[in-house]
């Protein structure tokens, strides 16, 4: 079966419009909560442990939510599950903002992430099946792909100026007129492909070893951030995550109607875009944490100022995946496209290993930059390799795999380096003279340290994308659905 319409459909470019805005919603939403976060710890009197339970509540729902969310939208229709999402994500979001204390706002945040797993990937298989002439489907993944990787810097920009002339509380209370135009949208001109006759039973069995292993990897992970690698409670989780997981592979082998059919995994294009964008991942979540730290605490921006100075990697991301990535897919196979991004963005990164307690701020944002144009180059044809050659009814949980992947490397890396940055941070205060002419210091070298690891992810990354990913560009082929048999790896 084609995974194509057989004709596009007219307000297509206005749906994209509509669906790039809801999902802009839950890339902004974690990078804004992130800012606002000390004044609501300060308004709703809870403690700093609290406080990681309210990123960490919205991680655990969304990650472990994903893949079930993304059949979901398989079975019920993808703009069905898109629409529910959006009216369950601002309503979650009223709730954040109406919130009296700590269990409040802990349930809006888990409902968000709840509602964010069934919307994320319905939005990336919408755009999958609806653009199927190869050079508009490279520019509306280019246009989904700036939305995307710029979400995060727009967010922190906005969660400064929320923070500091409003309140907190508007952090969570922004989606509502987000979601509307969003819902607006899906029903006017949203158009998806009937799933009638198509419709399976649930794979309930993989849907519950999928949800606890994956919830298992994110807390596990997230504790290992809080309480350290030798947790017991971080080891028991990261064990209990493999056992689940591979349960789960093993269970879906067997099944007619798997919730995660294994094709879906072993194709080695699908295959090499989900690990290559999970690796990268992991150094872009380093670089924003190490980066808000360093303009923070140790040169004294504000949180506005913060947001404003991370305009310039915003503003690049952009540019890479609308403009530099959607003119060379059509000239450059996407594995060289993606390795050629990865590669440019280890080189921005490997900038950041420069910076000191005096640098001037030119060079942070040449860093910015050049990491901006690599990975929103990058990412662009990822995004649209992970629904390569997959039939209609399957494209939303392959959708869902970006999204675990994105979802796994963000847990790994901000718990991975974050433990790198502060050892070394810690190596460095007892190697000098202690004292606070020195802390600064020791934060800037724990950082350093933490960004080689991030440039050894992106080369890795780079490497997969060259030697796991064999599509040819678009213009050897009509649809970007494959007509060839799937390779597997």
């Amino acid at each position: 079966m084609s995974a194509t319409f057989a004709h596009p459909h007219p307000r297509r470019w206005a749906a994209l419009l509509f669906i790039s805005i809801a999902q802009l919603m839950v890339f902004l939403d974690s990078a804004v909560m992130n800012i606002a976060l000390p004044s609501a710890q300060d308004a709703l009197h809870f403690s700093d442990g609290g406080r990681q339970w309210v990123i960490t509540a919205y991680g655990l729902a969304f990650g472990g939510l994903l893949i079930l969310g993304g059949r979901l939208s398989d079975l019920l229709g993808r703009k069905r599950t898109f629409t529910i999402g959006l009216v369950g994500f601002a309503l979650a979001s009223a709730l954040g903002g109406a919130a009296t204390n700590l269990g409040v706002l802990l349930t809006a945040r888990a409902g968000q992430g709840v509602f964010g797993a069934l919307l994320a990937p319905s939005a990336l298989a919408l755009i999958s099946l609806t653009f199927t002439n190869p050079k508009e489907r490279a520019k509306a993944f280019g246009i989904f792909g700036a939305i995307a990787t710029a979400g995060g810097a727009l967010g922190l920009l906005l969660g400064g100026v929320l923070t500091q002339y409003l309140n907190w509380r508007w952090s969570m209370l922004v989606n509502i007129p987000i979601a509307v135009i969003g819902i607006i949208g899906a029903i006017t001109v949203v158009h998806d492909i009937s799933t009638e006759g198509k419709r399976t039973r649930l794979d309930i069995p993989g849907a519950i070893l999928a949800t606890l292993g994956l919830v298992a990897l994110v807390f596990g992970f997230a504790e290992a951030e809080s309480r350290g690698w030798d947790s017991v409670l971080t080891i028991t989780m990261l064990i209990a995550s493999v056992i689940l997981l591979l349960a789960f592979v093993i269970l879906e082998g067997k099944l007619t109607s798997p919730l995660l059919p294994l094709h879906i995994l072993t194709e080695r294009n699908r295959a090499g875009a989900y690990l290559s964008v999970g690796l990268a991942v992991i150094s872009m979540f380093g670089m924003f944490l190490f980066l808000s730290y360093y303009l923070q605490l140790v040169k004294g921006y504000s949180p506005i100022e913060t947001g404003v100075a991370f305009l310039p990697l915003a503003a690049a991301q952009a540019f890479g995946s609308m403009v530099i990535g959607t003119r060379l897919t059509g000239r450059m196979r996407p594995g060289l496209l993606m390795s050629g991004g990865y590669l440019v963005t280890a080189v921005g990164v490997l900038l950041l290993v420069l910076l000191r307690e005096d640098s001037p701020y030119s060079l942070l944002a040449v860093a910015e930059i050049i990491t901006g144009l690599g990975i929103g180059t990058a990412f662009m044809p990822s995004m649209s390799l992970g629904t390569h050659g997959v039939q209609p009814e399957y494209a939303g949980v392959a959708s869902a795999m970006v999204g675990a992947s994105q979802q796994v490397g963000g847990s790994v890396g901000t718990a991975l380096l974050n433990t790198i940055a502060a050892s070394s941070t810690a190596t460095y205060l007892l190697s000098h003279a202690h004292g606070k002419a020195n802390t600064n210091a020791a934060l800037v070298h724990g950082f350093s340290t933490a960004y080689w690891w991030a440039v050894g992810f992106l080369v890795l990354s780079a490497l997969i994308s060259l030697l796991a990913v064999n599509a040819p560009h678009p213009s050897h082929h009509t649809t970007e659905s494959s007509k060839a048999p799937e390779m597997a790896i």
